[in-house]
Order: C-alpha cells, then structure tokens, then sequence
C-alpha cells in the first residue's frame, strides 16, 4: 500500500530538488530534532573548507613509492593510514593536485557509493607520510576553518545517527547516489561546547596514536625477517639478457621468459648459509583455492581478495554464503590466505586468526601448516623472498594473471627457528590489540556524541 506525504513549497530545502526521498517522513523527524536540540546548529559550509578530488590518470596499485591515493573503498569510519591504500601517484600528478593535497587531522566524507552503506563513510586522517597523499573525485575533504570546530568531533559526528540520517535524505538516488557539494555544505553540524567538542577530539587522537602503534609493530616485523635474510642490503641489476638450461624447461613445462627471470636464484644463491630454503609442500597439509560461494542470508562469512591485504585480513563488508558441497573448504583459525588471482592483488597474503570460521571465494587459497606460524608465513610471502617467487610462479596474460595451488606449493621458504616466529607473533598480536583499542576509542567517542545531542532534545 503507498504510502502518500505531503509538504509545503515553503519548505523545499533545495530549489532544484522535489524528489520524494529527500522528504521522507522518518528522516525529517530525525533532522528536526537535531534543530531542536539546545546546541546551535550550522550548516557545514559555514564551518568547513569543502573541497571534491579528482581521479588522475596514472593511480597505479601496489607501488612501494609515491603520494598516497585514497578511494572511497579505504574509507571505513576510521582513522586512516597510508597502510589502508595500496595505489600511489607520481609527484608532478600530486603537485598538479593541489586544492586537494591532504594535512594530518583532515576528515574524509565519501560523497559516491553504489550503495547506501559507501556513501556518507568517513575517515580521521593521523599522521600522513612524508610523500604526501590525496583522495579521488568520489568524496570531499572537510577541514575546519577555526577553532569553533574541532576536526577530531567533526569526524565523530558525521558518524551518528543525526548527520548519517542527513546524508541518507540528501544522497541522490540516480545510477548510483551521490552528493554534490551544496548538499554536503548543507549538512547541519551542532556546536557542542568547546570542553565537549576536546574532549571527543582527545579520544579520536588517542585512537590514532594506537593506529601509529599498530603500524609501528607490523613494520617492526617486517624489518625483522628483512634484516634476518639480509633481504635489506641484497641488491640485484637487471640482466640485460639471461638463459635458461633445457632441463629446467622440461622438468617445469614452462617456456614463458618471466619464469626464468634470474632475481629469485639471485637472492637464494645469496642468502646465508644457515638459512636454507625448503619447499613449503614439505610443511603443508592443505592448499586450495576456494571455489565460487553459494551466498545468501545466513552461514559463514566470505573472505575476498580485497579483504586479503599484506599481513592482515580486513573483517568488513563481509557477505555470507553456506559451504554447499565444498564442506573441506572452510578456513579455520590458523590458516594462511593467499590471493590467487588479478593484478596488483596477486600473492597478498594474510593470517587468518579469528575464533569464527570463515569460507574463500574462488580467488583466494587456504595454505595450512601444522608446524609454522601462520603470521611468520604471511610476512615471507609477502617479502620480497616470497613476491619474487609470485612473480615467477605466475601464470596468465596481461588479461589475468593467476597462481594456483599446484605452484604455489613449489615456493621455497625458510624454516625459521621457532623462537624468532614467536617474536614476529608477538608484534602482529600487538599490532592488532592497538588496532582493537583504537576501535574502541571511536565507539566510546560516538557514544558520547549521541549521548551529548540526545539529552538536550530530551530536554
């Protein structure tokens, strides 16, 4: 049964817009009572230099080097780091954009989303790299203009109930939705007093302190095993030309040049002595690529390749699927993910640590080893010990490129004492206790920004 509202021309908030979801009952109600809430309210445009990025040509995934690019996906109402983005531009590309080069402490609103739930998602910027860093056309970076607003609520706020009901009524609903910046300067922010707005400011900075221990460990650990294979004063200059022996291209069957390409034997011909490599079949008991899930409402969540990030595996906007016929291919606590398929994602790999089972989609494998860490696995792979053996081990066109089981079985690791696994354990464990903390920070923070705006309307 329709449902029929009505309203007067006098209260049309934009001149250009009668679209009925921009007048939905529910969500005016919500906005009412922001405006009735004893805070003062100002629209964001009164408050904030507002500025939209602009997508350049030469974003490129997986470069170790260059300013930061970050896309509406990195933003997860969180604080951001330049861990979070995997594509990086050129400095001149940078230079040339530069009403949207980012400072520490800005806030990041994604303004396009092809659902509901990307749109309106927002992110705290801590600490930037030195390279520096910017955002594409799809969001708007918000920084206040004076000390009336502090960008540590700022970020908060937009997070609640009160300016995400905003943004749900202002999102137009075309092929995809999306915002333009009269709506978002629109967005009605309330100014809380100036001890309240330090205090939520003080909780966000807290959080991305814990964010910068987080990273500080997982680089730690990388350091370690770098510093330990001698991986950090290896150097390689690129053959003009090299061979291969015709033995070597009978027993793999392989006859593409990339396969041959001498980095890997140069680095394992260089390696010391008591670091013998061994293939990682001989410590394996299974390795399989996951196969396509059968989704719906209920069963386990479904691990993708985006959610395999280097060291780590992102727990977000997870679907659900049951195991089907493919009950063995279940990933359990302890279990290696490695991305199997595609480029810039191929060869990423992640423990996978959580209590909760969990299923692959068809572009990602499940490596399982009962007798080495799965954190120590993740980061050799993820060495450039490990992504020089992607790289000869793959397989495909420019089209795709792919890596399977069969291959990567045949990847050479070292067998690591079993005290030094422990000690890059420890740091991935610390890394992701900081990361919890600095979650529960922000929720604390939300909760005190409702909590605040609640009782005045109660009131």
């Amino acid at each position: 049964m329709p449902i029929i509202h009505a309203i007067r021309s006098s209260q049309f908030e934009f001149a250009s817009r009668i679209d009925a979801e921009l007048y939905n009952p529910r969500l005016r109600v919500s906005f009412q009572r922001l405006l009735d809430s004893s805070y003062c309210a100002k629209p964001l445009r009164s408050l904030c230099l507002i500025r939209s990025g602009t997508t350049p040509p030469d974003r490129t995934e997986g470069l170790l080097n260059g300013p930061v690019l970050f896309k509406t996906t990195d933003i997860r109402n969180k604080v951001l780091s330049p861990a979070d983005s995997y594509f990086r531009i050129s400095p001149a590309i940078h230079a040339r954009m530069s009403r949207t080069q980012l400072r520490d402490h800005d806030v990041l609103l994604n303004i396009v989303g092809a659902t509901l739930d990307v749109i309106g998602r927002t992110a705290f910027l801590g600490t930037l790299p030195s390279e520096g860093a910017n955002i594409t056309q799809a969001m708007v970076v918000l920084r206040p203009k004076n000390k009336d607003l502090q960008p540590g609520f700022l970020f908060v706020y937009l997070n609640t109930c009160f300016a995400q009901d905003q943004i749900k009524r202002f999102a137009r609903p075309t092929s995809q939705f999306n915002l333009n910046l009269t709506e978002v300067g629109h967005l009605q922010v309330p100014l809380l007093p100036d001890q309240e707005q330090e205090k939520i400011h003080a909780l966000v900075i807290s959080s991305s302190r814990e964010v910068e221990v987080a990273l500080a460990s997982r680089s730690e650990a990388e350091r370690l095993l770098d510093s330990e294979l001698g991986l950090d004063k290896l150097t390689f200059r690129m053959p003009v030309g090299y061979t291969a022996r015709l033995s070597d291209v009978e027993t793999c069957r392989r006859l593409d040049a990339e396969h041959f390409y001498p980095a890997f034997q140069h680095l394992a011909h260089h390696l010391p002595k008591k670091f013998p490599l061994a293939p990682l079949s001989r410590r394996l008991v299974f390795c399989q690529r996951g196969k396509q899930p059968a989704y719906s409402d209920t069963g386990l969540r479904v691990i993708n390749s985006k959610h395999v990030q280097p060291n780590r595996v992102v727990l977000e906007d997870n679907r659900l699927a049951t195991t089907g016929p493919f009950r063995d291919l279940v990933i359990r606590s302890g279990d290696i993910l490695l991305n199997g398929t595609g480029r810039g994602t191929l060869g990423r790999a992640a423990p996978y640590l959580e209590p909760s089972e969990a299923l692959p989609d068809n572009h990602v494998t499940i490596l399982r080893s009962p007798t080495l860490d799965p954190v120590f696995v993740s980061l050799h792979l993820n060495s450039t010990a490990g992504q020089l053996q992607v790289e000869m081990h793959q397989r495909g066109t420019s089209g795709q490129l792919e890596l399977y089981p069969f291959d990567i079985r045949k990847f050479l690791i070292w067998d690591a004492p079993k005290s030094f696994q422990e000690e890059l354990r420890y740091l991935h464990d610390r890394a992701t206790a900081a990361e919890s903390k600095s979650q529960a920070l922000l929720a604390q923070a939300k909760q005190l920004v409702e909590e605040l705006i609640e009782e005045t309307v109660a009131k």
